[in-house]
């Protein structure tokens, strides 16, 4: 018997690996819901509640395709990948057919049942990227440090995207970048927030979600994300008519006031098999021609979806395992519990932490130079910084989260793929955000300068950080009184 095997995050249609006479298996690994004996997480309420709805929408979209389907429930209590399997499929079984999970925990596991089983194990291509492995073996096979820029430009030619018959940039630039870095103003009119209506979901599910789950992150609150194909295209096109348009102008803005701005939100859905970068590109690029989108916009987003997702997964699957538990600068701290509440005493950190504990999301500079930026100037243990980003997003899988934290945002590893360590001090933010100056700002400050200068070698050696290395030293008797201001904060987080 041949046997097909789903997991939360494998919701296409089609499904490569469905095909005719094979026995359809749909698992709601602990893995991913948190509850896996070896990786126990408390993953976040919107994020167990998304994979089940959909998970479950998907099982009755198989059979209304006429299709039967054997649904694996995640087991009460903690569970693993090979004992589910092992009880669960036939004993008949002589194949099993998956597509391509891009988890290297659950990669191994396969393998691994497989061959003590004696199973053949067929993975097929997933549809969730857009890179065949023969592209990246072309651009990361050799020994050349890979960059996301030189990417991003192969990955444009090869597909025909914003490109002359000849291969160059249109509009003369291949990024955009340094036109997606406007403040918000005051009174920009800003769409609402695309959540769904509370209340579509069945009482019973969000009850089975509170009593297997009572260790979920996040605060009770409305599911708000798609949970089946049909919804997750209407929220495309919502995106692409309501906030593409300024999306470029606006991409690095950071809102006390607004969580979603005027970005896209497609990655709950995305990262879970409800919609496809193929679909998203193409629709895109439909709506861009007739809407007349600035180049801005539009190559900021094309951006994102075939250059920073397929880059970051390339790194992923080409050195992740290596990436994983690297810990560059030495760190041992803990993850304060203020990070996991919101109550650190830094207005900017408690008012995204919040919006998280909600809603599971924030935006991608909101991760990266507010949370992450600060967890970096903390000293947190990447490990610890890991494990909170997984556990605090709606949109949180291995492969996203080991490149974004121990490759970027926690400069981890030392530099495999990135030139310097994204941190700053509190100007960037309030050039970036609407939040004001305040106490926050000067302990914001203190952290910087004593880290810069208790790592001012690393960033001597930098070309692109050595003038804040130079910047510390004339700081003089100012940076002892720095130093007390960041213990002082630092102790009051744990």
């Amino acid at each position: 018997m041949e046997c097909v095997l789903i997991f939360p995050h494998q919701l296409f249609d089609p499904h490569p690996a469905i095909g005719p006479g094979r026995k359809i298996f749909m698992l709601e690994d602990p893995l991913f819901m948190g509850t896996d004996e070896r990786w126990p997480m408390r993953m976040h309420r919107q994020k167990v509640i998304l994979h089940r709805s959909s998970m479950q929408a998907y099982a009755s979209r198989l059979e209304t395709q006429g299709n039967s389907v054997n649904y694996l429930a995640c087991p009460s209590g903690t569970g693993r990948t090979e004992s589910i399997l092992e009880s669960a499929l036939p004993a008949q079984t002589v194949g099993l057919h998956v597509a391509d999970p891009v988890d290297e925990i659950l990669s191994r596991r396969l393998h691994r049942i497989c061959e003590r089983k004696g199973w053949r194990l067929k993975v097929h291509d997933t549809p969730a990227f857009l890179s065949p492995a023969s592209f990246l073996d072309e651009c990361f096979g050799g020994r050349q440090k890979p960059f996301m820029a030189r990417f991003y430009q192969r990955q444009r030619v090869r597909m025909g995207l914003l490109v002359s018959p000849e291969g160059k940039p249109l509009g003369g630039k291949w990024s955009y970048d340094e036109e997606n870095r406007r403040r918000l103003p005051a009174h920009e009119p800003v769409a609402p927030a695309p959540w769904l209506p509370r209340n579509r979901l069945a009482p019973d599910l969000l009850e089975e979600i509170g009593r297997f789950f009572p260790k979920a992150s996040g605060v009770p609150a409305p599911f708000v994300y798609p949970s089946t194909h049909e919804e997750a295209s209407e929220w495309l096109d919502e995106f692409l008519e309501r906030r593409l348009l300024r999306f470029g102008d606006y991409e690095d803005a950071i809102s006390a006031k607004y969580a979603v701005i005027f970005h896209s939100v497609l990655t709950p859905a995305l990262n879970v098999g409800l919609l496809t970068p193929g679909q998203i590109v193409e629709r895109t690029l439909r709506v861009a021609q007739a809407k007349r989108t600035p180049l801005n916009s539009l190559e900021g987003f094309i951006r994102q979806i075939v250059g920073w997702r397929e880059f970051i997964r390339a790194m992923y699957v080409r050195g992740g395992n290596s990436m994983r538990g690297q810990n560059f600068w030495g760190f041992s701290r803990r993850m304060p519990k203020a990070f996991y509440n919101g109550t650190t005493g830094i207005e900017p950190v408690d008012t995204v932490v919040e919006r998280l504990l909600e809603t599971g999301y924030c935006h991608h500079i909101e991760r990266l130079m507010l949370l992450g930026n600060i967890m970096l100037l903390c000293r947190i243990h990447p490990d610890e910084v890991y494990r909170w980003f997984m556990e605090m997003f709606v949109d949180s899988y291995d492969w996203v989260m080991v490149p974004n934290v121990y490759g970027m945002s926690q400069f981890a590893d030392g530099g495999g793929f990135t030139t310097k360590p994204y941190l700053s001090g509190s100007n960037y933010l309030l050039k970036m955000s609407d939040f004001r100056r305040g106490p926050w700002c000067a302990i914001w400050d203190a952290l910087f300068w004593t880290f810069i200068a208790d790592y001012k070698d690393v960033f001597l050696a930098n070309p692109r950080m050595n003038m804040m290395a130079r910047l510390v030293e004339k700081q003089g008797a100012k940076l002892g009184e720095q130093r007390r201001i960041a213990e002082r904060f630092i102790s009051s987080l744990e």
